[in-house]
């Protein structure tokens, strides 16, 4: 008879705490308020169909490497690089701000290929490069 009202008492015990636990679960969870800093190795935004729009990242130091994986082989070794893109819906970055300890670049792109304009500060040297759609290029050096 003891062993029935504890096993009584017990199940008692559990229904509490799963009624407890569930109730807890359906309350809105509500952000404790602004974190005031973020802190991370990099950040992605994707849109709705989830394909990455914009991006922060660090390169790390090394030969470049292109976007489809390939390792460009002009035998430079590039510092460590922070980057920023801004990238259309086909997936072509439309927008790159780069700076590393060499310098600093922002990249425009066109709509059409291959027309973009490259704004950069390496080492001692600044340059405008524009190049339009039928690939002409002018370079604007101080």
């Amino acid at each position: 008879m003891k062993n029935h009202r504890l096993t009584i008492a017990l199940t008692f015990v559990n229904l509490g705490i799963l009624g407890f636990l569930f109730l807890r679960q359906i309350a809105p969870v509500q952000a404790s308020g602004p974190v005031p800093v973020i802190r991370g190795r990099g950040l992605e935004i994707v849109d709705d169909h989830g394909m990455v729009r914009a991006s922060i990242q660090i390169v790390p130091a090394g030969p470049a490497i292109m976007a489809d994986g390939t390792v460009v082989k002009d035998g430079k070794t590039y510092p460590e690089t922070v980057r920023f893109r801004l990238i259309r819906p086909d997936g072509r970055p439309s927008v790159k701000i780069t700076t590393s300890e060499e310098g600093s670049a922002l990249t425009l792109g066109g709509g059409i290929d291959p027309t973009y304009i490259v704004l950069s500060a390496d080492g001692g040297d600044s340059s405008l490069q524009l190049t339009n759609k039928d690939s002409r290029l002018q370079t604007v050096k101080p």
